[in-house]
């Protein structure tokens, strides 16, 4: 099963230059990386990144993380994946930008 992280195009190309991240600000705040399902990424899209437009979609494979990947009750009670460790971007299967349409993100098929 995929799981997707939403990145800014600075903390994207941070990631590939370090090889390896902690997440977002907000990952750093709560202590963990968050990560949204395929039904769940539009709505995460849309509620914290409403307005910007130069974003990277990040695919990773949720059976690869091992037990550092929890899912845990946010938004609604659903659950959503959360990596208690650094991501490395040898997980990474695919990234694809992100770009900001007129009625909101123009997610790849394949997401959804």
């Amino acid at each position: 099963m995929l799981i997707y992280k939403i990145f800014r195009r600075p903390e994207w190309d941070a990631f590939r230059a370090a090889g390896e991240t902690a997440g977002a600000p907000v990952d750093l705040a709560d202590g963990f990386i968050h990560f949204s399902t395929g039904a769940q990424v539009t709505e995460t899209a849309a509620k914290h990144f409403a307005t910007e437009s130069d974003l990277v979609l990040v695919a990773i494979e949720a059976d690869t993380l091992g037990p550092a990947l929890k899912w845990e009750p946010s938004r609604g009670g659903a659950l959503f994946p959360h990596l208690y460790r650094p991501l490395r971007l040898s997980e990474v299967v695919w990234d694809k930008s992100l770009p900001l349409g007129a009625t909101g993100h123009i997610f790849p098929e394949a997401t959804l």
